[in-house]
């Protein structure tokens, strides 16, 4: 199966792929999209560059699936609405082509890499590229779009079994008084 991790950002979109035979993890590619060729204030055209270089990265490797690092709110509202768009335009691109796509927060990420949340990107950087046997360590933003994909590889499969085991249900056991559950 084959993974394509996405670590969405405005100026640089990292994307990573690889592939899983069994409890083995393979590096098939990683990079970058840089949306530099648009102007710093077009930001649809950022978003354009983001889209089509995702589908290209999805048309090229023919991934399975894909999984997405979730925007985390930052102390400047400005720039939390900015990545989320950014990470829209990653989102759409990869539904438009029949992706499944998981979604993990940063913190997620680092503790299935790295064991813990708290690392830095240069803890990613090394665990990524001693995980996946490269000869190198990846860029950042590559490294956290590996780092996507391994979580997906790890974790997809405990999460597939606990939606196959169980489904969810409202609750039959509770009692109704004045709008209140008791």
């Amino acid at each position: 199966m084959k993974i394509l991790g996405i670590d969405p950002g405005l100026r640089t979109t990292g994307f990573g792929v690889i592939e899983v035979e069994g409890a083995k993890l393979h590096y098939v590619a990683s990079g970058t999209i840089r949306t530099e060729a648009a102007a710093l204030g077009d930001l649809p055209g950022r978003l354009k560059i983001i889209f089509e270089g995702v589908r290209e990265v999805t048309a090229r490797y023919q991934p399975d699936c894909a999984s997405v690092e979730i925007v985390f709110v930052n102390v400047n509202p400005q720039s939390t609405l900015l990545l989320g768009q950014a990470r829209g335009a990653a989102l759409a691109a990869l539904v438009s082509t029949e992706l499944a796509v998981a979604e993990y927060t940063a913190l997620q990420m680092k503790k299935a890499v790295v064991g813990h949340g708290q690392a830095r990107k240069e803890q990613v950087q090394a665990m990524v590229a001693r995980l996946l046997a490269l000869p190198g360590e990846p860029g950042r933003d590559a490294a956290d779009a590996l780092g996507l994909a391994i979580c997906h590889a790890h974790a997809g499969a405990s999460f597939a079994a606990i939606s196959r085991s169980t489904t969810l249900s409202r609750r039959s056991h509770a009692q109704y008084r004045k709008g209140r559950t008791y």
